[in-house]
């Protein structure tokens, strides 16, 4: 069950030249038709703007596609709900009966990784739950043993950042700020949580990951901070956060379900603000991510 590429990403691969893996759950759950579309469509031209291949990520049918046709991206938005969302664990039953999913951060990088793709580039990762310690994404664990670069607006700002960043180095992920010295909190630039590492360049970033993978350690989170003007006031954030939460227990949403549903009460109470922070930094980590991915191409 080897992924399929589409012919621009198979002809990037075979020439050696820079592919970014995009994940396709932004496209089927981020946002409603037709704005799902745009969004894809968006963020494949900004990589391509920068430099590199787009491979957006899905199964489609039971077969893993790496790179989207055209036609292939206006399915997945057009009929999102046919679309399960998945993360790694999830693949082998989807493959197996021949479902539809969209990936989410640890499919993306599972299947990116299997094809060859070293960077990949999304929103904000997966975590520890605020409340539930044992809430824990398996973003996390699967980005510990995949060779792959993830480009972030550090963690979803729903989740709980210091155990989050805790779980990270328990679990060995080598976290780097890019021109910053602080954790982003997605729609806020800063955490107030100090990393240990930080690259100003990406030649730099491009030597640290060829020098993690030469000695066999696993994948590499680069912590990009959400553009200054895109930034959302932390108070206005975390009091919509604060509500979400309240809501989500009182209804009893947790699970898979439970980051959809905040992240759609976060959209209703600023209205829309935390919508256009989320393109704005997932646009930002693209075009990061394809410039990286071409100086890590320069062998």
């Amino acid at each position: 069950m080897d992924p399929v590429f589409s012919e621009e990403v198979a002809a990037a691969i075979a020439q050696g030249t820079a592919v970014l893996a995009l994940e396709s759950t932004i496209v089927a759950h981020g946002l409603p038709w037709p704005d799902n579309l745009a969004i894809g469509r968006e963020l494949e031209a900004a990589a391509r703007d920068a430099g590199a291949v787009p491979a957006t990520i899905a199964v489609f049918d039971g077969v893993a596609q790496v790179g989207l046709s055209a036609a292939q991206l206006e399915r997945l938005a057009r009929d999102a709900n046919s679309f399960v969302k998945a993360g790694a664990a999830d693949l082998p039953m989807i493959l197996a009966r021949g479902g539809n999913a969209a990936t989410t951060v640890s499919a993306t990088a599972t299947l990116a990784a299997r094809a060859g793709i070293r960077v990949f580039a999304t929103g904000g990762i997966g975590g520890v739950h605020r409340g539930d310690a044992l809430d824990v994404s398996s973003d996390l664990t699967t980005l510990a043993r995949t060779q792959i670069a993830l480009v972030s607006a550090g963690a979803k700002a729903i989740l709980d950042l210091p155990r989050t960043l805790e779980v990270l180095e328990t679990l060995g992920v080598l976290v780097v700020g890019y021109r910053t010295n602080g954790f982003p909190a997605f729609y806020t630039r800063d955490s107030g949580l100090r990393l240990e590492h930080r690259c100003d360049t990406v030649e730099e970033l491009a030597r640290v990951l060829r020098a993690r993978w030469a000695l066999d350690q696993g994948g590499v989170l680069i912590a990009n901070p959400i553009p200054e003007e895109a930034a959302l006031p932390a108070a206005q954030i975390e009091s919509a956060i604060e509500t979400a939460l309240t809501l989500a227990a009182h209804d009893g949403i947790n699970g898979k379900a439970l980051t959809p549903f905040l992240l759609s009460e976060l959209a209703r109470t600023t209205g829309g603000a935390s919508v256009r922070a989320n393109r704005a930094l997932a646009l930002n980590n693209v075009r990061l991510g394809a410039v990286l991915a071409k100086a890590f191409a320069l062998k």
